[in-house]
């Protein structure tokens, strides 16, 4: 198979995302927000750019050989389908380990693509983490498996490589002038390449990374169950670089499906739960973004994926109780709205 075949097909939809403006989000900050709207990926979402980098360049180098190798790794979702239709396009044989938390939705796409769906139900004991005991058994398979390539999306540098292409296509497109940008962490392979794009750009930016309450990314580890995956982890990836970021804003579940809501409200834009996490950061941090100011926010993933969960109203009331007046509230025309402390998620 030719190694330009990488750039041909379905794959050579990735990357080149719209950057949109989101002018109803927040109608008085006095600055112009836009969003890098990532579900427009051909897999669904931003993983896709790292599960490219991350394979093409090991066909590229024939240690990866289509029609005989195997890959074998570990995502909650939206990797492991960027994967799976990448190693259907390629002939690559693809074991992916998910857990319990994994919707039956996102099962079932990484079967349709003909992927191996290993899935963990046990926590890991020292831990109560699911990710821990995802990775052993990642390890213990790929041991098993002559030949087998662990792409190791939480180390592997060419995560973060993908998406200094990411940053260089939002500032191309806004003449380099970005004063904020907010971006989920979790693998740190966005966060990562943004930054260092930001860096050797010599840009003037403030990086601010949108972490989950009970992630160990920014704060001390804290036992306390996640219900929406995407963002966070359980485990410092060995691509986190503290010194990428400016500011650290920590979320929880419930500001994801609140910052959803207002998303597909207010500007029609249904996006996945680490959307929501961006968007309850905007709002956070907006007292102190100075007017004029460009806004970067980058929407990780769609929200078709999260329809039995974050846009179910049962789902929703049986987590939250009542909770649909924090983004039912009407706004006044030209008026901002009011800025729900709702971090204890």
């Amino acid at each position: 198979m030719p190694y330009d075949e990488g750039t041909k097909g379905i794959l050579s939809t990735v990357g080149g995302t719209p950057l949109i403006e989101l002018a109803r989000l927040l109608p008085g900050l006095g600055s112009r927000v836009f969003a890098k709207v990532e579900r427009f990926n051909p897999g669904g979402s931003i993983k896709d750019r790292s599960a490219l980098s991350m394979v093409l360049a090991r066909i590229r180098s024939g240690d990866l050989v289509p029609g005989r190798s195997t890959v074998i790794e570990s995502s909650s979702g939206n990797l492991a389908i960027g994967l799976a239709q990448i190693c259907a396009y390629f002939g690559l044989r693809l074991i992916c380990v998910v857990d319990s938390r994994t919707t039956r939705q996102n099962v079932a796409i990484l079967r349709a693509y003909g992927a191996e769906v290993e899935i963990v139900t046990d926590p890991d004991p020292a831990t109560g983490e699911l990710l821990p005991a995802r990775l052993r058994r990642v390890a213990d398979l790929v041991a098993a498996t002559p030949g087998a390539y662990w792409p190791d999306q939480y180390a592997n540098p060419l995560n973060p490589l993908a998406h200094q292409t990411t940053m260089r296509e939002i500032a191309e497109a806004l003449d380099h002038r970005v004063d904020q940008l907010v971006v989920a962490a979790g693998t740190s392979g966005t966060l990562g390449g943004c930054a260092e794009y930001i860096r050797q750009s010599g840009m003037n930016t403030t990086v601010n990374a949108v972490d989950a309450l009970g992630s160990v990314l920014f704060a001390p580890p804290e036992r306390r169950t996640r219900l929406i995956p995407g963002h966070g982890a359980s485990v410092v990836p060995r691509l986190l670089r503290p010194a990428d970021v400016d500011r650290v804003i920590h979320v929880g579940d419930l500001d994801c499906v609140v910052g959803c809501r207002q998303l597909v409200r207010r500007e029609a834009v249904l996006a996945g739960g680490s959307s929501g996490a961006v968007v309850a950061a905007l709002e956070r941090i907006a007292p102190d973004i100075v007017p004029g100011s460009n806004v970067v926010l980058v929407l990780p993933d769609g929200g078709d994926r999260y329809l039995e969960t974050i846009y179910d109203d049962a789902w929703v009331y049986r987590h939250f109780g009542e909770v649909s007046h924090l983004w039912k509230e009407p706004l006044a025309p030209g008026a901002a709205p009011a800025l729900v402390d709702i971090a204890h998620g």
